[in-house]
């Protein structure tokens, strides 16, 4: 390109290899997710430090203007208790919600993920079924909930369902979104090798459905532990949960205790995130 005249440099095109900026989704956590993310240790020192700095900004508001443990949880006393008491007393908890969250998450997933299929492949049907979807989405699922003990009874299966119909709508609106951006003409060339509706569905509809299935999946989660928490803060149950735990230790002012399950409810949000990402990245990071 050197010995190009300098009028003509713009007019040729270069075949160079440009960085190509890494994808990261709606929040960077490369400094979490990927230690080669960081850029340098300067990252990771400034993500430890303003943690830092908000914990015991609110522990040293708290100490300073003298307010009762029974009225808001110290950051100190909430995670001296998280520590201390997790694996006697919120193990269990956390073991019931987990087996709610990912059994209505199986049963959701799996329906959504059918549906989609039947309306990317059916369009009469979207026309019969969308309604029905529009009202799952807008209705809270939590008011179901003590219609769902009566008709089951006080086991695991009314939130089970509940959480399933918070977190199913949300895979199918995805899905749905990625199967109809498959390219016609891809389909077209596959018809004219004589690929069935069933490869073409398996060969090229999946693959490249598969950044939008993953956001349903990431999307649809958080909905579904946070239903399943609401369920069992509105329901009567003797299996035990987090949500069980929440309406507890807050009827009896135990704050630290309150806010230790909090937290493990604020853990459980953050992990599910990094692991749909980290799924996208490594099954769907052609889209970049």
């Amino acid at each position: 390109m050197s010995q190009v005249p300098t009028e003509l440099r713009d007019e040729i095109p270069t075949f160079e290899e440009r960085p190509v900026a890494a994808e990261h989704g709606p929040i960077d956590w490369s400094a979490l997710t990927h230690v080669q993310g960081a850029r340098s240790a300067l990252e990771v020192s400034v993500l430890i430090a303003i943690f830092a700095g908000i914990f015991f900004l609110l522990q040293g508001i708290l100490d300073w203007t003298h307010t009762p443990t029974y009225v808001f949880p110290k950051p100190i006393e909430t995670v001296k208790t998280f520590v201390n008491d997790f694996t006697t007393s919120e193990l269990h908890s956390l073991s019931v919600t987990g087996s709610e969250f990912l059994a209505g998450l199986a049963i959701g997933s799996t329906a959504g993920l059918v549906l989609a299929a039947l309306l990317t492949q059916k369009p009469f049907a979207e026309k019969v079924i969308a309604p029905y979807v529009l009202v799952m989405v807008t209705t809270p699922m939590l008011a179901l909930v003590p219609l769902l003990r009566l008709l089951l009874g006080f086991g695991l299966w009314p939130i089970i369902i509940t959480v399933a119909l918070a977190s199913g709508p949300m895979v199918m609106i995805n899905a749905t979104t990625g199967f109809r951006r498959t390219d016609l003409a891809k389909i077209a060339l596959a018809r004219s090798y004589g690929a069935s509706t069933l490869q073409i569905f398996w060969k090229i509809r999946i693959p490249l459905a598969l950044p939008m299935i993953v956001v349903g999946y990431m999307v649809g989660s958080i909905f579904g532990i946070l239903t399943a928490v609401g369920s069992e803060m509105v329901a009567a149950s003797n299996q035990g949960g987090l949500g069980k735990d929440l309406v507890y230790y807050a009827s009896l002012g135990d704050m630290p205790q309150f806010g230790a399950t909090i937290l493990i409810v604020a853990i459980l949000g953050v992990l599910i995130y990094i692991v749909f990402y980290l799924i996208g990245k490594r099954w769907a990071s052609w889209e970049a």
